[in-house]
């Protein structure tokens, strides 16, 4: 592994990475959406199918990560670029197909960066002993979301089209992809042949990756529905337009905030107190609806979404260390098959056995609930055999 990387330049350059391609790459599309409503002419269900997109390019994504032949650095260059471009494209083309291809292209090159930032900023960190700094990394995504959306907001006031706007933060992502260059040339050693590993391991692998994807699939709902229940109650774009950057900001704060509470709590327990947060947060719309009720489901989702994605990733390269990356892209692509069937399983509930939104929501706070269960046992350590 490179050590001629400061800890201080990890963390920014991951940071910013992290920012271009979950900020933009992933969830620009939200904010954006009410303005292509507007100028474009897209219907609420074509917006529907290019969010859909994105989730199966990201987990396209993240699966061919596990399986590319390329080292985490290229990954995070050529991910980093696609973002910028398709980005971009949106702008630049103005038929639905050509749309489609762009978010779901977005959404796979998304999934390689977090994949490889996740990669080369933990191992980094771990080796220089800093591990602490890794809330940094990950608040650049709630940081890039709370950016994006006030792109997005300032958009709509001064009446910026659409287009415009997707050119704005394609360019604003290859700027910034600038920031990243540090991370561009570091290299993480990974063993030179097959190490087979414990049975106990393989098992605590498999725990750790259908944990994830069952948080995949508990967060989706709330965060697909919860923004179109409020504005339907907050009938007021220019204070609307708030909320997105708001449900980043929260999103960046509770992952640094989280680095305080890891030095009382193991990555796994906090971890189960967050999945416990957004259960309580992802029911209780539907135990009390109204605004009261979106705006604490908001803040514990938001203010845990974040958290636990740190989390898992950190998990990942304790338990799997130099073969973290492959761990790693496997659970992200179980988080992405889970927020996929998020909402394939709300509306083949509504369609065939009239199931509600509220019922939904029921079913998503068990099955985080039951996600916690798994999380009680300890997940194995890596620890190197000698040379």
């Amino acid at each position: 592994m490179s050590t001629t990387l400061p800890a201080r330049a990890s963390v920014w350059a991951g940071f910013v990475a992290l920012a271009i391609a979950m900020g933009i790459g992933r969830f620009a599309f939200t904010p954006i959406l009410p303005l292509m409503q507007g100028d474009q002419g897209l219907a609420l269900s074509q917006g529907g199918w290019l969010a859909s997109a994105n989730y199966l390019g990201y987990f396209a994504g993240a699966l061919s990560a596990s399986f590319l032949h390329w080292n985490a650095a290229t990954l995070l260059r050529v991910g980093l670029f696609v973002v910028a471009l398709t980005t971009a494209l949106m702008g630049w083309t103005n038929t639905w197909s050509s749309w489609i291809a762009w978010r779901s292209i977005a959404g796979m090159a998304s999934a390689w960066v977090l994949v490889a930032t996740a990669s080369l900023c933990l191992a980094r960190l771990s080796a220089m002993g800093r591990s602490d700094q890794a809330g940094w990394v990950f608040s650049g995504v709630g940081s890039g979301i709370a950016v994006a959306g006030l792109v997005c907001w300032f958009a709509d006031l001064r009446g910026i089209s659409s287009w415009q706007t997707w050119q704005i933060l394609g360019a604003l992502a290859a700027v910034a992809m600038l920031a990243t260059i540090p991370l561009w040339k570091v290299s993480v050693t990974t063993p030179s042949h097959h190490e087979a590993q414990p049975r106990s391991h393989r098992s605590g692998f498999r725990r750790l990756i259908v944990c994830y994807g069952v948080f995949g699939f508990g967060y989706i709902l709330p965060a697909t529905f919860l923004p179109a229940q409020a504005k339907a109650l907050l009938d007021n774009n220019a204070v609307f337009g708030l909320a997105w950057p708001l449900f980043g900001l929260t999103a960046a704060l509770t992952t640094i905030v989280s680095v305080a509470l890891l030095r009382r709590l193991s990555l796994r327990q906090l971890w189960l107190l967050a999945q416990l947060v957004m259960a309580v947060g992802v029911v209780i719309p539907a135990i009390a609806p109204g605004l009261t009720g979106i705006i604490v489901a908001a803040v514990c989702v938001g203010g845990t979404f974040m958290v636990i994605t740190m989390l898992g990733m950190q998990q990942a390269q304790v338990s799997a260390g130099p073969r973290a990356r492959t761990l790693m892209a496997n659970m992200t692509a179980a988080f992405a098959a889970g927020q996929l069937a998020g909402p394939v399983v709300f509306s083949l509930l509504n369609e065939h056995f009239g199931g509600t939104l509220e019922s939904s929501l029921y079913l998503a706070c068990g099955i985080l609930l039951a996600g916690c269960v798994l999380l009680v046992q300890p997940f194995p350590k890596y620890v190197a055999k000698p040379a």
